[in-house]
């Protein structure tokens, strides 16, 4: 009997932005555990729980995490509560490496910001008047 929050593929895909195609390369590679199949058709059966899921892999993805270390997360996470000393391990990582990057593209941006303040060019590399008028003697 299906639950009040079952959904299919097509409705997960709404619900989470993510196309249906992804959706099922996620599930193949292991990166959508429990998916149940309706006992009928054979359909995948999701839950809000997917919904969730998805939108946190998604996150992660975009902060960087590599697939295989998503499917390694994913696979923990099948395994049940007993692995969370293993999946934080895994989030305290990524996490500074996030700080890593954050404080690289902060300091790209303070560079940017100097260059948009101070002019386009560093002096001496420019083609101004001065460069122009040595060649010209």
């Amino acid at each position: 009997m299906p639950f009040d929050d079952d959904m299919t593929i097509s409705e997960l895909a709404q619900s989470t932005g993510v196309s249906k195609h992804t959706l099922r390369y996620y599930e193949r590679v292991g990166l959508i555990p429990l998916v149940a199949r309706h006992s009928s058709s054979g359909h995948r059966v999701y839950t809000s729980a997917h919904t969730e899921w998805v939108t946190f892999i998604r996150n992660l993805r975009a902060t960087g995490m590599p697939i295989r270390e998503l499917c390694a997360y994913s696979r923990l996470v099948s395994k049940g509560d007993h692995t969370w000393p293993d999946r934080k391990a895994l989030l305290a990582a990524h996490r500074t490496r996030i700080d890593a990057m954050i404080a690289l593209l902060e300091w790209q941006r303070r560079a940017l910001d100097e260059k948009l303040a101070l002019g386009c060019a560093p002096a001496g590399l420019s083609a101004g008047p001065s460069r122009a008028r040595r060649r010209a003697k």
